[in-house]
């Protein structure tokens, strides 16, 4: 494109609607932009004709982004909504707000391990503590879009097939269980800043799901995952021995933030949850599933015509995977969710926004 066709383009770049009068406005920054449809879910719950929200990445000229950019933020926020008494004013402009209100903005992030680490981080207190931040709890959002009991409605949509044929909850119970130990030694290292003890690689190729064999709900990917888990904590042991008891205090800690073996996968880095063992056991699901639903049309007494467009629709009618599991929010049952859907609204109230 030309630079007389860009700037032709930069003409039409339409305004921000202008806030209806008497709303207010609240700005609500998140790391990057994977972040905004899922913060979007939770403060559209809040939306009413008093208030709005805009959901936005950090407005940085350098477009830094990610969760010490987000905090560094909110240094200045006390300050700035303390010194612009009637800023963001009815004027019917973009940024307009509610006659003489101070300006909202609230900053939401991944917990990583600072909820678990429950201060005893500098950067845990800082994230618990700074007032309007909130925290997912889980590891990160993409532990939501992970939550067991909603991975059959993802699969349902992929495959249009409603068969079930795999208990993702129970798996997902077991497979935490099994991984425990090697969690609770990864999250400890990261407590202690000492990433030599126990890296994120190797947590990853400790506790990744290689494959999924669906037959008795994946007993036997479990095993194998066993084995492959016994064999690094005892590699672990042998080499950091001064810390096993360490560990074991660290997970009295974390079992006060109901971090739990059951529920581990909820705490467990995202993307080695979601690209490492999610997709994987998803995958495997949905082919076992699609296969069904050929033989189902298989056996059917269509042929020729009628027979090829059956096949036809159902190709057209599928969806991928993983573009079905990163839009899913078959997770608001989860109790970490609604226990930060409870923050929210609680700040909102005392803001005079609900």
């Amino acid at each position: 494109m030309s630079k007389r066709d860009r700037a032709r383009e930069k003409e039409f770049l339409p305004d921000r609607l202008p806030v209806r009068k008497g709303q207010r406005l609240v700005e609500v920054f998140v790391e990057g932009y994977d972040d905004v449809a899922f913060w979007r879910g939770i403060f559209d719950d809040f939306e009413s004709p008093d208030v709005t929200f805009e959901i936005a990445v950090p407005p940085r000229p350098d477009l830094a982004k990610g969760k010490r950019v987000v905090m560094d933020m909110t240094a200045g926020n006390a300050a700035a909504s303390a010194s612009a008494p009637g800023a963001n004013s009815g004027s019917g402009s973009g940024s307009g707000s509610a006659v003489g209100a101070r300006p909202v903005r609230l900053f939401c992030v991944d917990s990583d391990f600072d909820y678990i680490f429950a201060g005893c981080t500098p950067q845990s207190r800082r994230v618990i503590n700074t007032p309007n931040v909130f925290h997912t709890y889980t590891y990160a959002t993409e532990n939501y879009l992970c939550w067991a009991p909603g991975l059959h409605s993802v699969c349902t949509r992929a495959t249009k097939n409603d068969t079930r044929i795999f208990d993702f909850a129970r798996f997902m119970e077991e497979y935490s269980r099994v991984i425990y130990p090697a969690f609770a030694w990864y999250a400890y290292s990261a407590q202690l800043g000492d990433e030599h003890i126990f890296k994120l690689i190797d947590f990853k190729n400790t506790v990744r799901l290689n494959y999924l064999d669906v037959r008795d709900n994946g007993a036997g990917t479990i095993e194998w995952l066993r084995g492959n888990v016994g064999r690094r904590i005892h590699s672990l042991e042998q080499n950091y021995a001064r810390h096993v008891e360490g560990v074991e205090r660290f997970k009295k800690q974390i079992a006060e933030k109901d971090v739990t073996p059951e529920r581990t996968y909820l705490f467990m880095h995202g993307h080695t949850l979601l690209d490492n063992v999610v997709m994987p056991m998803l995958n495997a699901v949905c082919e076992k599933l699609k296969l069904m639903a050929a033989d189902r049309i298989a056996r059917s007494a269509q042929r020729g015509v009628a027979f090829a467009n059956e096949v036809s629709n159902y190709r057209n009618a599928l969806m991928n995977v993983r573009d079905t599991l990163v839009h899913n929010e078959d997770y608001k049952d989860c109790p970490l969710y609604r226990r930060l859907h409870a923050d929210i609204a609680a700040t909102l109230k005392k803001e005079g926004l609900l």
